[in-house]
């Protein structure tokens, strides 16, 4: 090689100099819904009826039948910025400082213990990935990279397509949706060099709320009264919540659209092969009791599926347990980059052949503040849980506060319209207003075991018996029958807290710098 050519190479590291030098790496798609939960049509449940029964999502099935389905994928906490710092990191949501809650603090001064964390983004950047975002995508500080387009620039699906005035324009907005959906995989083909690998992060989120009323049965066919029968015990089963359900499905369905248009670009390109494509959610269902939140099913429970062409076993399902953290080492891992001492999780590329881990019979979740003013004095909800297959066990450190956030005395008085409305939370702020909340707070009196399940105080310790009570609500933890198995758990669960340094130990959550000063 001539020394100018030797030159130029240098000039261009490490992309350059890594298309020269190294083997073929994969391309990695990671495609990070915000508010989605584990509902597609491949986690049906022949054995009882769910959500997933009536949603219609055959590219997301696709990728899970051609790749891996994990079954046990859990959230590392229910709030958005938490639960992707811990993806970012590979760590518990509690050791990532400033985002351990959703946002504020009073951290001028004060030392962030994120900032001494590492990134799998950074490092794929500096092992010559071309890294890049679109949307409600990762923390930046972490995941570096370029941000093509920001959240505020996405075309919510229902809002979008309803506004149309004939089927006409309504079909041209939709495949406006899927241009948008491939515009930054078209971008990112274009930005590379020769050879170079790229890992791409697409998040969308119209599977978050707000969207139009009745829209899954307008704009996606998905009758509410089908949902008759298969809604978890702690929702009502009427007219306004089946509708409230269809509707978030039909975004799911709009997301399985956007999933699709992705594929037919990378097929189109004849780069499918050669790309990993990874489909996930950043936490439960918004605006319902013991969703997004909450460290129950509801609200911590994951879509996950990976297909690795050439290494992942098609159609195999995995059914350890795994936390979305364990996703940065195995990025780092499919990049052939050994993932730092620091990082919690644990690469899934083992999984992938169809091995089995006898290891991950558990997880741990975690869950501090969503709303900074939901609580006197911007106190978070301080709770951590251990979920293994048969059970289920919360920690609530301060059973004195409302996990829902504070009430508003007279709120439950105004108009059912008002409730409803999705840009004004009003009470219980760490859930977001809905047609349910306010179906809920309007009925208090009539229905008050769903107002208590959504909003009641809860105790010290809840444990639930999955074999007997698949939807969480029948606290057993007083039970002196069940002694045994909840203290194992909390046994288990603070040796946990103790090995990561998790600053709720010493309350550290409920002072400065993550909560403002007084």
């Amino acid at each position: 090689m001539s020394i100018r050519r030797r030159d130029l190479l240098s000039a261009l590291a490490p992309a350059a100099v890594y298309a020269q030098r190294r083997p073929q790496r994969p391309n990695i798609l990671f495609f990070f819904a915000d508010d989605w939960g584990r509902y597609a049509g491949v986690y049906r449940d022949a054995s009882r009826g769910s959500m997933s029964d009536v949603v219609k999502t055959p590219n997301i099935d696709r990728v899970a039948r051609e790749g891996v389905l994990f079954t046990n994928a859990f959230m590392a906490t229910p709030s958005c910025t938490p639960s992707r710092a811990a993806v970012s990191t590979g760590c518990y949501s509690f050791r990532t400082g400033r985002t351990a809650n959703l946002r504020g603090g009073s951290w001028k001064g004060a030392t962030d213990p994120g900032e001494s964390l590492p990134g799998f983004g950074a490092m794929l950047e500096k092992s010559g990935y071309l890294v890049r975002s679109s949307y409600k995508t990762l923390q930046a500080n972490w995941l570096g990279g370029k941000a093509y387009q920001r959240g505020n620039t996405f075309l919510r699906y229902s809002q979008y397509v309803s506004e149309a005035n004939a089927p006409s324009e309504a079909s041209r907005r939709r495949k406006q949706i899927e241009a948008q959906a491939v515009e930054g995989v078209r971008r990112v083909f274009e930005e590379r060099l020769p050879g170079q690998p790229f890992f791409y992060v697409h998040g969308p989120i119209n599977t978050h709320r707000p969207w139009v009323r009745g829209s899954g049965k307008k704009l996606w066919d998905i009758d509410p009264e089908s949902l008759k029968g298969k809604l978890p015990e702690f929702l009502p089963d009427n007219e306004t919540v089946r509708e409230d359900v269809a509707d978030y499905l039909g975004e799911a369905q709009a997301l399985d659209m956007m999933v699709g248009a992705m594929w037919n670009e990378l097929a189109s390109r004849g780069e499918l092969e050669n790309t990993v494509v990874v489909l996930s959610g950043d936490n439960g269902m918004g605006g319902m009791p013991r969703g997004k939140c909450n460290l129950y099913d509801f609200g911590c429970r994951a879509p996950l599926m990976i297909r690795f062409p050439g290494k992942a076993k098609a159609g195999h399902v995995a059914e350890e347990f795994v936390n979305l953290m364990d996703l940065a080492p195995t990025f780092l891992d499919m990049a052939g980059i050994a993932a730092p001492a620091a990082m919690d999780g644990r690469s899934l590329v083992p999984m992938l052949t169809g091995a089995r881990d006898a290891s991950r019979d558990f997880v741990v979740l975690s869950r501090e503040r969503h709303v900074p003013d939901a609580r006197a004095g911007n106190l978070p909800y301080p709770s951590r849980a251990i979920r293994t297959k048969d059970f289920l066990y919360i920690r609530n450190f301060k059973p004195d506060r409302n996990p829902m956030g504070d009430s508003v005395p007279g709120v439950e008085d105004r108009s059912y319209q008002e409730l409803a409305a999705t840009h004004e939370l009003l009470t219980y702020k760490d859930m977001d207003a809905s047609p349910t909340k306010a179906w809920i707070l309007k009925h208090r009196l009539d229905a008050p075991q769903y107002y208590d399940l959504a909003f009641g105080k809860r105790p010290l310790e809840e444990l639930y018996d999955l074999r007997a009570d698949p939807d969480q609500t029948r606290n057993v933890a007083a039970q002196e029958s069940y002694a045994p198995q909840r203290q194992r758990l909390w046994e288990r669960l603070n040796k946990v807290m103790r090995q990561a340094n998790d600053p709720r130990l010493s309350d550290a959550f409920d002072r400065t710098p993550y909560i403002e000063e007084a």
